[in-house]
């Protein structure tokens, strides 16, 4: 069943008023607790929830003092334009003097977060680094820099990669991903630069044997995993 075709809502409670809106994409439940807002996510995370995922997040940190908590358990497919957004909202969390900490999250989170290198931007206060004075300050600021940057940059060419392994093999957008990460598992490097590959080949490039054996197992895999 593909996003298009499920009815999902967002849903929010602010000082105690529930309101339900159906719009395409997964499930989001935002409610206040104390001076947080607590923002449940139900269901596929991809280009498609985008902007309903997005207009949770803003409820959230519209109506809470302290910040908001992630709870992602329930999220069985995440892709890059869904942490486009975490991260979007995350860097208008610090501009408003608020945060935005991941309290649960499910595999399919973890491995987007692990691939790109962005746990930390979304850590609780048990991954939190403590700043110790302004120099250490500016260095965590410098970090979380980078990392925004590293994440925005690269989350077009993996979504490209991912249009071209649909039309290539035949695959739904799901499949096209776990074939990413699969392969990227097998090649042991960042899923970035394995996309990277990807689309320079369609370009015209010279395919490396090596990538081709790689997406090869990798597309076996899932498909055996599919059946």
């Amino acid at each position: 069943m593909t996003p298009r075709s499920r009815e999902a809502a967002v849903r929010a409670e602010v000082d105690g008023v529930s309101a339900v809106r159906a719009v395409p994409g997964p499930v989001i439940d935002v409610r206040p607790e104390g001076d947080r807002a607590v923002v449940r996510v139900r269901g596929d995370l991809d280009l498609d929830a985008a902007g309903p995922l997005e207009q949770g997040l803003r409820t959230a940190l519209g109506s809470s003092v302290d910040g908001v908590d992630l709870d992602l358990s329930g999220v069985g497919f995440c892709d890059c334009s869904a942490l486009n957004v975490l991260i979007a909202a995350r860097h208008r969390a610090l501009a408003e003097g608020k945060t935005m900490e991941l309290r649960a999250s499910a595999p399919t989170v973890d491995r987007v977060l692990d691939l790109t290198g962005t746990r930390s931007l979304l850590a609780g206060p048990d991954g939190a680094t403590e700043w110790g004075g302004d120099g250490e300050a500016l260095r965590e600021l410098r970090v979380e820099v980078v990392q925004l940057r590293r994440a925005m940059q690269t989350r077009p060419v993996i979504d490209l990669a991912r249009g071209i392994l649909m039309a290539s093999f035949g695959l739904g957008s799901e499949e096209a991903w776990r074939v990413l990460v699969t392969a990227s598992q097998y090649a042991n490097t960042k899923l970035h630069h394995l996309a990277q590959d990807i689309v320079s080949t369609a370009e015209g490039g010279e395919p490396r044997e090596q990538l081709r054996d790689q997406l090869a197992a990798a597309v076996a895999r899932v498909r055996a995993e599919s059946t």
